[in-house]
């Protein structure tokens, strides 16, 4: 899609409402908003975005319908739906009575409590998923969940970061048994789709591997197109057109997560870090952590 390229993209949801002229306000890499309080004018159309984070969304009262690259989706009351980061986006609102909004970044859900999140929900995976609707009481079991996380969001307690994190949790474990038990996110999908698919599925696959000591180096985007033994050059276009970012971008970004995680929290050592990431030089590793995050790693930790 030669248009893409135009398309704005969007870190967190702060910054795409900003865009939109309509302020909201965030903290760190999680957000929960009440869309009435967003959204005082309906009906509503947003234009086309692309975004980083994961969206989560609950209808409990509306109707409306969002894109996802090149499937529309309509929905009313009782409905459930989430989109997740890179694609080509846009909702609309046709009406709108009580509705909550969660976003949540990769860095966000697994630095503060769960590391291995797509082998444990492997819908999050997924390029393109319908709306989902539970009965009455199935969504009032959800719906408590998301309340209490709206509770703890809008305190400020010692432990909200990790509050929150574990109630988000508790929420997907919810959403999975409900939805996508038996969900496998590689069965679905045209060509382009099942790379991206593959892509981030051995993505991860890596770390963990990383983790475990079953590599001794990170892989460059050359090393994920030969798993699926595809030319480079047409396995990173691919990429780069399906999500908004080259496959390096993804790399770089699983590497700092996977690093902020061990720094915030294991006793490791930053040469044991930077062993386990398959740097080198404590050197380099220290000079890629600052170029992504503009801190050190001993500052990121002591912070």
């Amino acid at each position: 899609m030669n248009e893409t390229k135009e398309i704005a993209f969007f870190e967190r949801v702060v910054d795409l409402y900003n865009a939109l002229k309509i302020p909201i306000e965030q903290s760190n890499q999680f957000s929960m908003n009440n869309l009435l309080e967003i959204h005082k004018t309906i009906p509503y159309k947003s234009p086309v975005f692309r975004t980083n984070y994961y969206s989560f969304i609950f209808i409990k009262n509306g109707k409306g319908n969002y894109t996802t690259d090149e499937q529309t989706f309509e929905y009313g009351s009782g409905t459930i739906y989430f989109t997740n980061p890179g694609h080509i986006k846009s909702f609309e609102f046709f009406e709108l009575k009580e509705a909550y909004l969660i976003t949540f970044s990769e860095e966000f859900l697994k630095t503060n409590a769960h590391q291995n999140i797509f082998s444990d929900f492997p819908f999050l995976l997924s390029e393109t998923v319908p709306p989902q609707n539970p009965n009455k009481q199935e969504f009032k079991g959800i719906e408590t969940i998301y309340l209490q996380i709206l509770n703890e969001y809008q305190n400020n307690s010692l432990y909200k970061q990790k509050i929150i994190s574990n109630l988000l949790v508790a929420l997907l474990l919810k959403i999975k048994a409900l939805f996508w038990q038996n969900y496998y996110p590689l069965e679905e999908g045209n060509n382009q789709s099942r790379i991206v698919k593959a892509f981030k599925e051995n993505l991860e696959k890596h770390y963990r591997d990383l983790a475990e000591n079953n590599v001794d180096k990170v892989f460059q985007p050359q090393d994920y197109a030969n798993l699926q033994q595809l030319n480079s050059s047409y396995f990173s276009q691919v990429i780069k057109s399906k999500t908004g970012k080259s496959p390096s971008s993804w790399i770089n970004e699983r590497t700092t997560s996977y690093a902020k995680a061990l720094l915030k929290n294991t006793s490791k050592s930053i040469k044991e870090i930077t062993y386990t990431l398959a740097f080198t030089e404590t050197a380099h590793f220290s000079n890629f952590f600052k170029k992504q995050t503009g801190f050190s790693p001993s500052a990121y930790r002591n912070k």
